[in-house]
Order: C-alpha cells, then structure tokens, then sequence
C-alpha cells in the first residue's frame, strides 16, 4: 500500500505530537512541515530529518504532493490556512475550533463540498477508550435515558501560546474555544438521541484583572427538547488536570474520570464505574486513554 503523504503546519506545543503521530502510522509519511520562526524549524528538522522543512505554507503546498495537511496553528491562523490548504486541493484535518466566526466555519465547509475533499475537526476525544466507552454504553441502554450529565474540568491556567496568542481576545476569540468545546460536544453526543439543545445558560468570572474578558471560571447548562440536561463546568484556576463524566439516566449511572499532572501526560489514572440502580461495578478499560494516544487514533 503506497503510503499517505502528510503535510503539516505549525510545530508549537502541540505540532510536535501531529507530526509524532503521524511518523508512527505505517501508512503514513510526513512529507513536509511549515513552521514559522527558524527555532521550531531547527527543532522539526532534528526530530523529523526525512521531511522537507519551508517557512512558507503556501510555498509547501505549490512545491508539495501532498494527499492530506494538518494545520496546528493558535486559532486566528485557522482560517486563512485551512482555506489555502483547500484551495490548493488537499484534504484537510483541522484542530479545533474551525475559525473565530461561523461566517468562517461555514465557507470552509463550503469550500470543501466544492472540492470534494475531506475536512475534518479535531474532536480527538470522540476516539478515546474512556469516553467512547461511555457513548457505547449509552446506546446499549445500560442507563436507560440520560437525564443528566456534569462534564468537568479542574486544571492548571492555559499555556500563553506562541507570542501570547492565548491571551489575546483577538487572536484566541474566547477560552470557551479552547477545551470547553470539547465538552459541548461531549454532551451533544451523549445526548444525541434526544435532539440538538434547545437552550444554553452561562455563567463565568475571572480572577485576572489584566484580562476580564477571559474567564478562569466557566459554567454553562444546555436543555435539550425532552427536558434532559447537561452541566459544563471548568476552572482553570486549580492545579493538575482532572476531567470528570457524570451521567444519570432512568436506569443507572456512569461516572468517569481521567486524572494527570498535565493535560499532555504519558501516564494518567483513569476509571469508569457504572451503577445499574443496584450494584456498581468497575468498568475495565483496557487501551490507555488521553489526548496524545487519541491522536494518533485520530490520524489512523
């Protein structure tokens, strides 16, 4: 099988994990990487020395035979490289969120359809052993209806990103596009059966006088049309990272919870129980489960 030729854009904190990703699957071939400053060149050529190293995404993508490209890039960049890299012909895996307006979103989805070409969000988590489990269940019936769910966060502040981009109301548009959309779309999958949500409650604060646009502290409540609802909630005023999945139905409980130093850790803790309105027991979760194991789940 003649192997898939990636390109990728951006090798920041998170580029590096793409490209590993991508260097591990044997159907795979990193091809070429774009990186902006010559320190991440310098740092993607001694880790990747059989991929073709450019500045300039646009100059890869005219130089490059190219079947698909990763863009993994701070969030105002999405859009002007998700719509080159389309353009240019190449099926697209994006990381999240799409852009900063939906006006944005939509003209890529546009673009693609156009094109016929492949565009795919990075909602790694949706292939994760723990939280896929908990979908799975859910279809098989095991809690009944879902009644209720708390999908939560407590960690460490968010990294400032490459020239503080993170920071930059401008350049992130909200810290709820950051891994409170994960959880969004933790709840629209769970409680897919019952309807897209019908109304959505927020509350957020901050403790940071320097930016009172971005909020530490968010909660939102999403109803769904059958009276189901879902709690999201995250701090990122607390230490380490701490995920938790709770989900009650007509019939029973799920409780989930994924555990770290960090969000990026080789070594978590993790555990899901399940209640059938008598007995709880353990659900053995066999493949490890976080976001860098995702991901190369996501790039297979």
């Amino acid at each position: 099988m003649q192997k898939k030729r990636f390109g990728l854009i951006g090798y920041g904190a998170w580029g590096p994990f793409h490209a590993s990703a991508i260097s591990k699957n044997p159907q795979a071939e990193l091809a070429a990487i774009t990186a902006r400053s010559e320190a991440s060149r310098q740092l993607a050529a001694k880790d990747h020395p059989n991929a073709t190293l450019y500045a300039d995404y646009h100059e890869m993508l005219a130089a490059e035979t190219l079947d698909l490209v990763g863009v993994v890039l701070p969030t105002d960049l999405h859009f002007p490289a998700a719509h080159a890299v389309l353009s240019a012909g190449k099926n697209l895996l994006l990381e999240k969120p799409m852009a900063l307006t939906l006006e944005h979103c939509q003209q890529l989805i546009d673009l693609a359809q156009s094109k016929g070409l492949l565009l795919a969000v990075g909602h790694e988590l949706r292939l994760s052993s723990l939280w896929g489990k908990i979908k799975s269940l859910i279809e098989e019936g095991a809690i009944g209806r879902p009644l209720y769910a708390l999908i939560e966060l407590w960690r460490n502040p968010y990294r400032q990103g490459s020239g503080g981009w993170r920071y930059d109301i401008h350049r992130v548009g909200n810290w709820i596009l950051e891994e409170p959309i994960h959880f969004f779309d933790f709840a629209r999958w769970y409680f897919s059966s019952q309807g897209e949500p019908a109304t959505v409650y927020a509350l957020a604060n901050s403790r940071q006088p320097d930016h009172p646009e971005l909020h530490d502290n968010f909660s939102a409540t999403l109803t769904f049309p059958t009276g189901s609802y879902a709690v999201i909630s995250q701090t990122l005023s607390a230490f380490e990272h701490h995920q938790v999945v709770k989900i009650t139905g007509t019939n029973g409980a799920l409780w989930a919870n994924w555990s770290g130093a960090l969000d990026r850790t080789l070594h978590p803790t993790f555990f899901l129980r399940y209640f059938d309105g008598k007995e709880t027991v353990e659900i053995p979760i066999s493949k490890i489960t976080g976001e860098v194991y995702e991901l190369e789940d996501q790039v297979e």
